[in-house]
């Protein structure tokens, strides 16, 4: 049976990875009520001002993956409606972009997920080549072809391919724990770890 990495929150990943697996937090969903999506990322390096990479990319990703993208930077749109519109149709699960698109009110009327630095009408230019799949930076985290995404309202986690099925059991384990306890009785343990905590900290000052 294939696992299903999007029964758990980012923040279920949260408790158990480093920082360094999660996008920054000034990339987010562009519409509100915005379904959590996961699938394996595929990668698009862009040049400055020039889009023509991701164009190609909507093309080239393999159905249920993720287009993770490095913008560069944030003065030109590198996406708009139509661009969404063939990748939703060609079965892409949506786009995490370290950039900026525009076309939101087709792309929300649509429902296609696109986590984004913001919106900006100009769009970039369609001249430069890079190679497709190559790993990336987006916001500031490591994104290699085939790493598991998954992003919702909360952040986008980035889990390693190579440890995707060991994080997973990490995190489902840590969540079951977490979800069995009652209220009252995770304030107790919760209260006794803080106390602790806090007599460790007095003791360093």
């Amino acid at each position: 049976m294939k696992q299903d990495f999007s029964n758990l929150a980012t923040t279920e990943y949260g408790n158990i990875l480093t920082n360094d697996h999660f996008i920054d937090y000034n990339i987010g969903p562009l519409w509100q009520g915005m379904p959590r999506i996961y699938g394996e990322a595929f990668t698009v390096q862009l040049a400055s001002g020039d889009n023509l990479m991701l164009h190609s990319a909507i093309y080239e990703a393999p159905e249920g993956s993720i287009v993770v993208v490095d913008g560069v930077d944030s003065e030109y749109a590198v996406a708009g409606g139509n661009v969404c519109a063939v990748a939703k149709k060609r079965g892409i699960k949506g786009f995490i972009i370290d950039g900026v698109i525009r076309d939101l009110g087709e792309i929300s009327d649509m429902r296609f997920p696109v986590y984004a630095k913001g919106v900006h009408p100009v769009p970039g230019k369609k001249e430069v080549y890079c190679e497709l799949g190559v790993s990336i930076t987006c916001g500031g985290a490591n994104v290699s072809t085939g790493d598991l995404i998954v992003a919702d309202v909360e952040g986008i986690v980035v889990i390693p391919k190579e440890r995707k099925e060991e994080i997973l059991l990490l995190a489902s384990k840590k969540a079951s724990g977490e979800t069995s306890l009652t209220l009252s009785e995770w304030e107790a343990n919760h209260r006794a770890k803080i106390a602790q905590a806090v007599s460790s900290a007095k003791q360093k000052t």
